[in-house]
């Protein structure tokens, strides 16, 4: 159970973040040695400063929060965000494009991440749960690990609801060892954090950080 913060990266995505919020999100990911802090690309560089010489990642959010820019609008905000000192990417897949069972428009739009990424970021793909039957989801998962990414994460926050355990698990399932699995969205307390490890969880997304450092505490 001590290990929990180091697996939580701490969050701030909301359009009004301001300049003191980034500075307390970076200085609450130092004290409690969080995997990352995971924000929108305008505050990259200034959380890699923030974070210099710690071992806190700096996590940020390509095509966010629908998915539904082109692949190379995502490729280019990879580049964009590596080069501000991004080490994750944290990007929404063609949502649409999946419903329409246009598989190799997804593949392609994770693999130009990726590749955008190579050897310099880890990518993480979000496939918004919400909004998929639990056949797209593994559909979703498939299309991820063969377009080379690194994990598997379950949702924006931004949408119709977010992690639950049931989808982490069988996001496992699908992936086994070969990615890993981020849930994210509603890991709100101790309790949610332990049920989603439980079902795979080796990352978890939340602004509840300081909350279920505490009550490990």
């Amino acid at each position: 159970m001590k290990n929990i913060p180091s697996m939580i990266d701490h969050t701030i995505l909301k359009p009004e973040a301001t300049r003191s919020m980034i500075e307390t999100l970076c200085k609450e990911a130092r004290e409690y040695n969080f995997a990352a802090v995971c924000v929108n690309p305008y505050h990259v560089r200034f959380c890699k400063e923030l974070l210099k010489g710690s071992n806190v990642k700096v996590a940020t959010v390509v095509g966010f929060p629908l998915g539904a820019n082109t692949k190379e609008l995502k490729a280019f905000e990879t580049i964009d965000a590596i080069n501000n000192g991004a080490d994750e990417i944290d990007m929404v897949i063609n949502v649409g494009a999946l419903k329409d069972g246009e598989l190799n428009i997804v593949k392609e739009d994770i693999r130009a991440v990726v590749e955008a990424a190579k050897d310099k970021a880890i990518v993480k793909v979000i496939i918004e749960t919400c909004l998929l039957t639990d056949e797209e989801k593994r559909i979703a998962c498939r299309l991820s690990m063969e377009a080379g990414a690194h994990f598997v994460k379950t949702s924006t926050g931004f949408n119709t609801g977010g992690a639950t355990v049931s989808d982490v698990r069988l996001m496992k399932e699908v992936v086994g060892d070969k990615l890993e699995v981020k849930a994210s969205g509603g890991v709100r307390d101790l309790n949610a954090a332990k049920e989603m490890i439980e079902a795979g969880a080796t990352r978890l997304g939340t602004s509840s950080g300081i909350k279920i450092a505490k009550e490990i505490e």
